[in-house]
């Protein structure tokens, strides 16, 4: 039975070193691409660093790139967190507060409103791109970062998500609630909504790497440099015509544009776990 169970776990560790390795390759060959100079690539593919990684990212932070629009990284950067704050933002506030008014308050035709609120899932952006981008012409959204997050924030999956879950708080703590005398306000403030942190920090994590990955839109309701996401300046990046690909900086850019979402997963990493431990509780 010991020789058994050893063999198990070796095997067990294998698989998970093969995996992680699996996935850990890419974003090493990406690394030691960074720190080589162009020529050097286009020549060969090195398998160790070079010295030029604090140049490259320099001159990505700096002076940019003129195949992506000529605008620094940096400002490219802070143009796709904005945007991915505000969709993750406002898709939760609007999906928390449509689904507790779709649970708690009587109003008549409710079911038909959840209803159609779920028909848009099977209406993505792709499908309603053009009239989507008419209403933002009309509106004056072109070139401007609420052009960029109001068109995204509406999202069916996380107002049926938060239904699902408000469903399951017991009626026993609504009705005490009346009986202290809190009002709907109150009772969302200091109930519904801290009971619900838990699939709201899951619900920011998906929606802020959804957010941070678009490419289709922010492609199409911008047209000044400044205003440039880094997922386009990648794309730019590649699609160089009548020259060759500078793969240090593509590297480089992408490695930094890697960086934000990754952040993002291991910063609300702890209340995942504090949310399973609270619940075994």
């Amino acid at each position: 039975m010991v020789e058994r169970k050893g063999a198990h776990s070796l095997i067990s560790h294998l698989i998970l070193f093969i995996g992680a390795a699996t996935v850990i390759f890419p974003l090493y060959i990406a690394l030691v691409a960074a720190s080589h100079p162009a020529e050097e690539l286009i020549r060969s593919t090195p398998l160790w660093f070079g010295p030029y990684l604090y140049d490259n990212l320099s001159s990505i932070m700096g002076q940019g790139f003129q195949a992506a629009g000529g605008a620094p990284v940096w400002r490219m950067m802070l143009n796709s967190f904005i945007m991915s704050m505000g969709i993750a933002i406002g898709k939760i506030a609007v999906s928390l507060i449509a689904a507790y008014a779709i649970v708690y308050f009587r109003l008549p035709g409710r079911g038909l409103f959840f209803f159609l609120i779920l028909i848009t899932l099977m209406l993505p952006v792709e499908v309603r791109i053009v009239p989507t981008f008419e209403v933002a012409s009309n509106l004056g959204l072109i070139d401007s970062y609420m052009g960029l997050i109001l068109p995204l924030v509406a999202s069916a999956t996380a107002t049926f998500l938060y239904r699902q879950f408000f469903l399951t708080i017991p009626e026993e703590l609504l009705e005490a609630a009346r009986i202290d005398g809190a009002g709907p306000w109150r009772f969302f403030k200091d109930v519904a909504w801290p009971l619900s942190q838990t699939n709201t920090a899951a619900l920011f994590v998906v929606t802020f790497i959804t957010g941070w990955n678009q490419y289709l839109w922010p492609l199409l309701v911008t047209n000044q440099e400044s205003m440039y996401t880094v997922v386009m300046a990648i794309q730019r990046m590649v699609n160089v015509p009548d020259a060759p690909v500078e793969w240090n900086l593509v590297m480089c850019t992408a490695i930094l544009g890697m960086l934000p979402p990754l952040l993002v997963v291991l910063g609300m990493q702890r209340l995942f776990i504090k949310g399973l431990i609270e619940q075994e509780k």
